[in-house]
């Protein structure tokens, strides 16, 4: 397998360095054929890296950056000051064609404006949309799409966001003939916004999507559809919403203890019951799906969370690789390509 150079945006994120230098080393631990290139301080990066193992370091490689673009910053300010950020520094790197993609937990505007403008869109593409691959009941899993690269979509936006969805199921889900559905506040036809009935229309109308209708939230995580398609506000509160519930839960799992005495068997039970639970249930933890694509680019970016631990960013790097190695920005722009000419014709 060939060598696959990707870069870190090591800088970005709630925790920076402390959290992207080491999920950088335990994806390198992983993956034998990767190289990551970490871009920001080369002083705290080094830091990070003094206790690594030699066989890791070899395919490591530290890229200045003079500064960082904070989470809070305005986007339209932080791209204008972006240069020699980290940010923009891994991005460029891609643009260069020293790495190809780049995984950064910054400020997601900011990163949606840089990547644009550096690395630029696909043809029949107006806006990327940020896309995750989320776990439901039935040991699957939907990718779902947009999840706030824009807070506002048109109907041919939310048709591109379905185009850029199936194939991202068919070549990483490997789903043959995926189902689409338009998130939406009811399986009615007459319900909705306009440009979400309007969406609705066209992709009845294109036979390269297997599109089944409208899916209200609380299908999230039954499995009905394997794309869920929205647009960047519905989906960025849907999202949140979803994980800070799968979150609480969870957390009951985890066994407290209130200081009354208990009957061993019952101890025993609880126990039993926690630990079943936590196996039922523990592949919804927002942990194992951290990182969200933005499909629509030439090349792949990945989207960390800011507040991503250790093992959730190396799960962000793990998408980047597996996007790589799928071509997935050359097979969207088949498909689109397929679509388009389609169109034309008609």
């Amino acid at each position: 397998m060939t060598r696959l150079t990707l870069a870190v945006d090591a800088m970005g994120g709630d925790f920076g360095p402390c959290v992207t230098v080491p999920a950088s080393l335990q994806a390198l631990a992983s993956h034998t054929n990767l190289v990551l290139l970490l871009v920001g301080d080369p002083d705290i990066i080094s830091s990070f890296l003094a206790k690594a193992d030699s066989s890791l370091l070899g395919r490591v490689q530290v890229i200045p950056a003079e500064s960082v673009i904070a989470s809070d910053a305005k986007p339209s300010q932080a791209i204008r000051n972006s240069r020699g950020s980290s940010m923009r520094v891994a991005l460029e790197l891609v643009k260069e064609g020293n790495a190809q993609a780049c995984i950064s937990a910054g400020n997601t505007g900011a990163l949606m404006g840089l990547a644009k403008m550096l690395l630029k869109p696909l043809d029949g593409i107006e806006r990327p949309a940020l896309m995750t691959v989320l776990p439901h009941q039935h040991q699957g899993k939907t990718v779902v799409l947009d999840l706030g690269a824009n807070v506002e979509s048109d109907s041919d936006m939310l048709v591109q966001f379905a185009i850029m969805g199936a194939v991202m199921a068919e070549e990483v889900l490997e789903i043959d003939r995926p189902r689409v559905a338009l998130l939406n506040i009811g399986q009615e036809e007459t319900k909705g916004l306009e440009t979400i009935r309007t969406a609705s229309a066209v992709l009845r109308e294109t036979p390269q999507i297997n599109y089944i209708g409208y899916l209200e939230g609380n299908d999230l995580l039954t499995g009905k559809t394997d794309v869920l398609v929205c647009d960047g506000f519905v989906g960025n509160v849907t999202l949140k919403t979803m994980e800070g519930v799968v979150r609480m839960f969870l957390s009951l799992l985890k066994s407290s203890e209130d200081g009354k005495k208990r009957a061993w068997w019952l101890k025993w039970v609880g126990r039993w019951l926690q630990k079943r639970l936590a196996k039922r249930f523990g592949h919804l933890n927002p942990d194992q799906y951290n990182g969200a694509c933005l499909l629509g680019l030439r090349v792949t970016v990945i989207k960390s969370h800011g507040a991503a631990n250790q093992r959730a960013f190396a799960v962000a790097i793990e998408q980047a690789e597996q996007a790589v190695r799928r071509q997935v920005p050359e097979r969207i722009a088949a498909r689109l390509d397929a679509v388009l000419a389609r169109s034309d014709k008609a």
